[in-house]
């Protein structure tokens, strides 16, 4: 369980045993779970069936999308945006497109991932504008990114649309870990016509391409058939080879 405690100074005190706590850069405490890693990962799975009378508190949503606006990404462009989408007709449109998947409509929310189409040179600039004013106005920064400029800009806008769809896939991988740290379920979405999502959210005439779904919600206990069932992975002999 994890609890936006609230605004304070930089000193506090939280004496409870079962949590830990961390003061981030915009002055909110959060509070979470001590379970491990692997421990919180082992808990998620794939979630077929969601109740969808339980609502993701605001605050565990929150730090969700900080951990997807944190995520990692090719020279910190970020060249995705991420769509909250809590519309009931919007929803329902987006599970007719996705083969009916019930977990659309059963969560409380539906995270769509959303790539650039292109890169561009105002995209980039916009990018060296954010580091300026974080890092000063310094030339290795701008010779940087004038060399990706001069790479990416000319380059087919598939092949850029392609980049930019694999930094929104860290940043799914990164919202995956996040909702299980706050245990909140969530299900990892490819199977829907993306041409009908990006219509029905207006996605091109913002220059951006749906890549992948992400629902967030709670599991039903009563009605989910892979609830009960072990997870299944690779020995990991078979998958991590050691080149020494």
């Amino acid at each position: 369980m994890c609890l936006l405690v609230g605004q304070f100074g930089s000193e506090y005190i939280v004496s409870y045993k079962s949590i830990l706590h961390q003061l981030s850069a915009d002055n909110r405490i959060y509070v979470m779970t001590n379970s491990t890693l692997l421990e919180q990962l082992n808990w998620r799975y794939a979630t077929k069936k969601m109740d969808a009378t339980k609502a993701v508190p605001q605050e565990k949503l929150d730090i969700i999308i900080e951990a997807i606006r944190m995520a990692p990404t090719s020279s910190g462009t970020q060249p995705f945006k991420l769509i909250v989408v809590t519309n009931p007709e919007k929803l329902a449109d987006i599970q007719k497109a996705a083969g009916d998947q019930a977990q659309i409509t059963e969560g409380s929310h539906l995270l769509v991932f959303a790539a650039w189409d292109n890169y561009t040179t105002d995209r980039i600039d916009e990018v060296i504008d954010l580091n300026v004013e974080a890092r000063g106005d310094l030339p290795m920064l701008h010779a940087y990114y004038d060399n990706l400029k001069n790479n990416y800009v000319p380059r087919a806008a598939e092949v850029n649309y392609a980049h930019a769809a694999r930094q929104a896939y860290i940043a799914l991988g990164i919202a995956l870990v996040a909702a299980a740290e706050q245990q909140v379920d969530s299900t990892p979405m490819e199977g829907f016509d993306p041409n009908i999502v990006d219509d029905i959210l207006d996605l091109k005439a913002r220059g951006l391409r749906s890549v992948v779904l992400l629902p967030l919600g709670y599991r039903d206990p009563s009605a989910d058939w892979l609830l009960p069932m072990g997870k299944v992975r690779k020995p990991l002999e078979t998958i991590v080879t050691h080149v020494e």
